[in-house]
């Protein structure tokens, strides 16, 4: 074997090597993307994390009507109690405001089983005492707005708007039961608000 073979051979490996070498070079460069590129392809995926984090309040109706037609069948058989005691007792009377405004006047006298069942449901966990009248109201408030932390306050005023309102009916001040109602449930809507990370309004 001459010398010049020998340089011909490692002069065509030098040359083959450094082909493949620059081969796989370039075949490295093409499948790792730069950094701008790789920028562009993941920012609709933030844009769609963004969007997908957005909580939607809707009401629950289901809650809503259930509440309702609970609380109009309650209050007919309230009404239906008085007027009932009313009849017994022969006293004559026309619209609601009249009912009130004779239960307001004390000018009356309640049968034993009026009075049992009155008691029953105005006990501290009777259907119209403090604890369940509060819960219901605040279950009611809730259902409407859906949980939207951001509506506590508006339920809280249109609450008041509502007591207000009743007291008007009335004729002055509610009776005790109904201001420690009044109470509670102001002091329930201070805890959604502060679950919620909400200043309260109330002082």
């Amino acid at each position: 074997m001459n010398v010049n073979g020998i340089t011909s051979t490692q002069a065509a490996y030098d040359y083959t090597s450094s082909v493949n070498t620059k081969e796989k070079q370039a075949s490295t460069n093409t499948s790792v993307p730069n950094t701008e590129e790789a920028g562009a392809v993941y920012e609709p995926s933030k844009e769609q994390q963004t969007d997908s984090a957005k909580k939607i309040y809707t009401p629950d109706t289901n809650l809503i009507n259930k509440l309702k037609a609970d609380a109009e069948a309650r209050t007919a058989q309230l009404r239906s109690l008085v007027e009932q005691m009313l009849l017994k007792q022969g006293t004559a009377y026309g619209q609601a405001n009249d009912i009130w405004q004779f239960l307001r006047s004390g000018n009356y006298t309640v049968d034993p089983a009026t009075k049992a069942q009155a008691q029953a449901d105005i006990a501290e966990d009777g259907y119209w005492g403090v604890n369940q009248t509060s819960d219901r109201i605040i279950q009611f408030a809730t259902a409407l707005t859906g949980g939207d932390p951001d509506k506590i306050e508006e339920m809280r005023a249109a609450f008041q708007k509502g007591y207000d309102s009743a007291e008007k009916k009335w004729g002055g001040s509610l009776p005790e039961i109904s201001q420690r109602t009044y109470d509670a449930v102001m002091e329930k809507f201070d805890q959604l608000a502060a679950e919620a990370g909400i200043s309260s309004t109330e002082a």
